[in-house]
């Protein structure tokens, strides 16, 4: 007889102000690739498909709840503040408040806004291995030390989750100390090892700008995968947004941002800025800048002229040298 799967919660903890970021906006609203990173984690436990994600916001509340809800995800997705910062165990806590009551056999899947570079199929790994395992708790860790993403068993964690609030005196507690709870209380804790790179937390410019660094490289190694030829990775800027048809090529020093798409052959020459831009099959476009611009199939385009928002270049023709 095959086993029912255990239903799957998530709890995603973005209510830090971001202090070190030296910035007014949210933590998680920090862009990566022309998306937020907390969409970014959003898009990863996405793929693991919990029936629930209460995402605890703080600092900009209003703001971070819009920005999720824009998205339009097909996914049930409530939000809770937690008003004074008092630690992951607390964040935690008063996600569990906001899942529904009358479930309680199920596991909870714990992940902080600010791991931007987590990837689905790990999430969905660390679920099956926590739910194979049979442990009370299951943390991701890598090879220096553990992290606070973790996978629980509902029906102990909130116990363990009361026990420290509690013997409150004032301290943060985390994640940590809930699973030390545990296993104080004789329950197993297990680990689940995977690569220090998407684990990276970003807490200030610096760590963003390497996981931005971490996460192009990504984007690009897929794109050339789907058979893109990208002649200098290093120099392409191309976010997660944009599409892109087989054989495209693109050359050293071009960005494409936004929701920009690129037809099947097109050459993106050196030096091309499109943002929010269509470029049809086997057009040819060369240091060209230009927001919110179609570029019709086989067009020539260039050089070094900037297209206004709204310009529309038709198929087969030239336009500049």
């Amino acid at each position: 007889m095959t086993a029912v799967p255990i239903p799957l919660s998530a709890v995603v903890l973005a209510a830090g102000r971001g202090v070190r970021m030296r910035s007014g906006r949210p933590k998680p609203l920090h862009d990566l690739c022309g998306r937020a990173m907390l969409l970014h984690v959003i898009d990863a436990l996405a793929e693991v498909g919990p029936r629930q994600i209460v995402v605890v916001v703080g600092f900009g509340a209003e703001e971070v709840a819009k920005h999720v809800t824009q998205e339009a995800y097909d996914l049930r997705i409530d939000f809770v503040e937690q008003p004074v910062p008092r630690g992951t165990a607390d964040a935690t806590s008063l996600g569990l408040s906001a899942l529904d009551s009358d479930i309680d056999d199920e596991d909870v899947l714990v992940v902080s806004a600010d791991i931007p570079l987590i990837q689905g199929q790990t999430l969905r790994g660390l679920t099956a291995h926590h739910q194979v395992s049979g442990s009370a708790a299951t943390v991701v860790a890598e090879a220096e030390e553990n992290t606070e993403i973790c996978c629980f068993r509902r029906s102990l964690l909130s116990p363990a989750l009361r026990r420290l609030a509690a013997s409150d005196s004032g301290l943060e507690y985390s994640l940590s100390d809930a699973v030390s709870v545990l296993t104080a209380a004789g329950h197993d804790a297990g680990s689940y090892v995977i690569g220090k790179s998407e684990v990276q937390g970003v807490d200030d410019r610096e760590q963003l700008a390497f996981a931005e660094a971490e996460m192009r490289q990504r984007i690009n190694r897929n794109w050339m995968v789907a058979g893109v030829r990208i002649m200098a990775p290093h120099s392409a800027y191309i976010d997660v947004s944009v599409r892109l048809a087989p054989d495209v090529v693109i050359h050293p020093g071009v960005v494409l941002r936004g929701q920009t798409v690129i037809g099947e052959g097109a050459i993106i020459g050196p030096h091309t800025h499109l943002v929010d831009c269509v470029v049809g099959s086997r057009a040819v476009v060369e240091a060209v800048s230009a927001t919110d611009a179609e570029i019709g199939a086989d067009a020539k385009v260039g050089a070094y002229i900037t297209l206004e928002p709204g310009a529309q270049i038709p198929p087969d023709s030239t336009k500049g040298n």
